[in-house]
């Protein structure tokens, strides 16, 4: 029975340059990186305590490996107790993010990564 997320892949086209964003723009922590000579996986995360992380994933070489697989981008949400800070935080950091909206749930705001994925915040009632 499955009763968590545990990682979510994301397939990148450069993997530093996706790494440097997530890293220095948005400050999630790198939770562990591996490289076996064919393939290249990059652990990151919130804090090295989040029960979800994200893997970066060469696109390019898992689209050879397996070409069945959708290597579109998911769409994530991400949670913050305080939306304001973030948001002003990303503008300043020139993070692409979207208007800040008000739902029936919370509050919400999307931003761009460096490859022009777009990802979600929610503030939650």
């Amino acid at each position: 029975m499955i009763n968590k997320v545990g990682q979510i892949m994301l397939y990148v086209n450069n993997q530093d340059e996706t790494l440097k964003f997530w890293t220095e723009k948005v400050g999630f922590t790198v939770v562990s990186e591996e490289d076996n000579g064919q393939m290249r996986w990059i652990e990151i995360a919130p804090t090295k305590e989040a029960e979800t992380s994200i893997i970066l994933h060469n696109k390019e070489l898992i689209a050879k490996m397996q070409p069945e697989l959708n290597l579109n981008t998911p769409s994530l949400m991400f949670y913050s107790e305080n939306l304001d800070k973030l948001y002003k935080d990303f503008t300043d950091k020139n993070i692409t993010v979207g208007e800040l909206v008000n739902m029936p749930f919370g509050r919400v705001f999307n931003f761009a990564d460096n490859e022009e994925n777009y990802f979600a915040v929610m503030e939650k009632k």
